[in-house]
C-alpha cells in the first residue's frame, strides 16, 4: 500500500508526549515541579481532529498532570500517563474501539515507541527521533518533537480525507 493510502485510511492518532508533543526538554524549579513546552499549532490541529471526529489517544510514561490538564483543555480523553506497556494500552483501545491497526497513526520519538510501531498501520516519527525508531517509520516529519510534526501528520490525513477546514471556533489555547 501507499503511504499517501495509509495516511487515507487513519482515523485514530496515538501519540507520545515527551519528544513528540514537546521538544523532550525539561524544565526542573528549585521545588522539584517539571514543566514541559507544547506547540500551540499542535493544539489547534488536536482540538480541529476531535472536531471533526477523529480519535486522539496519548500513551506516555511520564506521570505530570499539567500535562494531562492541557490535552483535556485541547479536548484530549484518553490520556493513559505512568505507562509501563504502551502495546498492552494501544492493544485494548484498540479491541474496545473495534479499530483495525490501518486505522490507528503512532507518532513516537525513542525506544520506549519502538514495539507499539511496530504495530501501528501507520508509524510516524518527529525528525529528531531516535536512529532505531527513524529506521521503522513510515514516516517521518520534517518537524522536530515539539516544534509541530503532531500538527503535520494531522493536517496530512485531515487533507486528504478532505476535513482540514478553517475553523474559527476552535482555538489553540
Amino acid at each position: 500500500m501507499s503511504l499517501i493510502n495509509s495516511f487515507k485510511q487513519i482515523t485514530t492518532f496515538v501519540l507520545d508526549v515527551d519528544g513528540v508533543l514537546t521538544d523532550g526538554t525539561i524544565w526542573i524549579y528549585d521545588d522539584g515541579q517539571m514543566v514541559r513546552r507544547m506547540n500551540i499549532k499542535d493544539g489547534y490541529a488536536l482540538q480541529l481532529a476531535i472536531k471533526k471526529g477523529y480519535r486522539i489517544l496519548v500513551i506516555s510514561g511520564g506521570t505530570s498532570e499539567a500535562v494531562r490538564l492541557r490535552l483535556n483543555k485541547l479536548g484530549i480523553t484518553d490520556v493513559f500517563l505512568k505507562v509501563e506497556d504502551k502495546i498492552a494500552v494501544l492493544e485494548a483501545y484498540r479491541e474496545k474501539h473495534s479499530l483495525h491497526w490501518m486505522e490507528m497513526l503512532y507518532m513516537g520519538d525513542d525506544i520506549p515507541d519502538y514495539g507499539v510501531m511496530k504495530m501501528a498501520g501507520l508509524a510516524c516519527a518527529p525528525a529528531d527521533a531516535a536512529p532505531e525508531i527513524k529506521h521503522i517509520a513510515h514516516y517521518i516529519s520534517p518537524y522536530k518533537g515539539g516544534e509541530g510534526c503532531v500538527r503535520e501528520v494531522i493536517e496530512k490525513v485531515m487533507k486528504l480525507r478532505g476535513d482540514w477546514s478553517i475553523d474559527l471556533t476552535v482555538s489553540s489555547k
